[in-house]
């Protein structure tokens, strides 16, 4: 990977490379998904070098419209290092295209209600009895079976439904939805593993092709914690308490003198013997009180009022000075203007400059996660609607039949008219 200072950020910049090659080169991958969960997947193994073509609507990916003052900027980040080609999915000669890119395909990646893809004359049994080896991952909000099979999915649904909202929050008001996709990202994540537990019985075991069926429901549930358990234990449900923890205390966000914020974490007995030395409240150790976790639990206002008084009274720069020479888990807690401006982020790579035509540079996470020796890349930015056509189905189709069906509206050309 080229890497290079960029002069206007503490980030380093980094240089798309169509040359380079990743772990995943010679995968083919068909994502015909809209929104965030497809997207999510397909940036996985993208990232890696698989050979990802988005197969777009006329009107484009949904996620297009999600823009920042008119730039595509969750485009720009999840679509990196795909290639783009846009059909009018109502014509019967776009869906052959499909199924004839489809034959040669190592993953399938939609995201229809359940049965559209059916209607479409491309239910799984079809497309592997043209393709026995190809895996199909459909992704939905609630699964392919059961009886909100037909039911609307988006992740905000889900992350009601599931009981993350019910448990996040403060409880004096009112249950909190996330300000990012959680269930649609955690679905992307558990899908691109899914993809390669399939492939590995396709490719290893000499197993078939399959499908895999992805709701967002139930990853969500997944990455609650042991929610149900604990009901069925205690036979009550988990109370919203803010930043604060059901399981180890003190865990908070604090205030500082200068209007920051400070998050600490003492999940182990030693860290918070550590926390109180640091303060100046030994004695906390000793009391029975304060001297076990379970103790600190039921006598969690007191133990947070005494943290909150010793950190408010002094700077964050202060405050992370004097806990991190006691090697005090504390940190502070980061808007996205703070991570630019971070030498860790810097240095680390966790953020880099990428060239953007339309911003000169734009800002977006590095590969994740990094591979000592087959590591991800960044071959290609985000397509333009439609801009790898040619380059994907001429191969498929031949020169005089491409042409044919940019004529007839089928294969879709940035800024040709719509047929009438």
């Amino acid at each position: 990977m080229q890497t290079e200072t960029n002069r206007d950020t503490r980030l380093p910049r980094r240089q798309f490379d169509a040359a380079a090659a990743g772990p995943l080169a010679g995968l083919k991958v068909v994502d015909l998904s809209r929104l965030v969960a497809g997207n999510m997947l397909t940036l996985q193994l993208a990232d890696f070098g698989a050979d990802v073509v988005k197969v777009e609507p006329r009107a484009g990916d949904t996620l297009r419209a999600f823009q920042t003052a008119g730039v595509e900027a969750f485009w720009k980040v999840y679509a990196r290092n795909k290639k783009s080609v846009c059909l009018e999915f109502r014509h019967p000669a776009a869906i052959e295209l499909i199924r004839q890119m489809l034959r040669t395909a190592d993953v399938l990646i939609e995201s229809f209600r359940p049965g559209v893809l059916e209607e479409m004359g491309m239910a799984p049994g079809v497309l592997h009895e043209a393709n026995p080896g190809l895996v199909i991952v459909r992704i939905s909000g609630w699964g392919q079976t059961g009886p909100y099979r037909r039911k609307p999915g988006f992740g905000t649904l889900v992350e009601g439904y599931s009981g993350f909202a019910a448990m996040n929050g403060f409880g004096d008001r009112e249950p909190v939805l996330p300000p990012m996709f959680l269930g649609d990202m955690t679905a992307g994540l558990y899908g691109a593993s899914a993809v390669m537990t399939a492939l590995w019985e396709v490719r290893v075991n000499g197993g078939q092709g399959q499908v895999i069926d992805l709701s967002l429901f139930e990853p969500t549930i997944s990455v609650l914690g042991p929610q149900a358990a604990n009901f069925r234990i205690t036979g009550r449900v988990k109370a919203r308490t803010g930043s604060r923890s059901s399981t180890s205390c003190p865990r908070n966000t604090y205030r500082t003198s200068d209007g920051q914020w400070l998050c600490v974490s003492t999940s182990t007995q030693s860290m918070a013997a550590r926390l109180f030395d640091t303060i100046g409240r030994g004695d906390m150790n000793g009391d029975p009180r304060y001297c076990s976790n379970s103790a600190r639990l039921r006598h969690l206002e007191e133990v947070d009022g005494i943290v909150a008084s010793f950190i408010g009274q002094r700077s964050l720069r202060e405050n992370l000075a004097l806990f991190e020479a006691a090697d005090v888990t504390v940190g502070p807690v980061y808007d996205a203007a703070s991570l630019l401006e971070d030498e860790y982020v810097a240095q680390r790579e966790s953020l880099v400059e990428l060239d953007d035509h339309e911003l000169g540079s734009v800002p977006m996470h590095n590969v994740t996660p990094r591979l000592s020796g087959t590591p991800g890349n960044f071959y290609r930015p985000a397509p333009g609607k439609g801009e790898h056509n040619e380059a994907c189905l001429l191969p498929l189709v031949g020169e005089q039949r491409y042409r044919q069906l940019v004529d007839e509206g089928v294969v879709v050309v940035a800024g040709a008219a719509q047929p009438a």
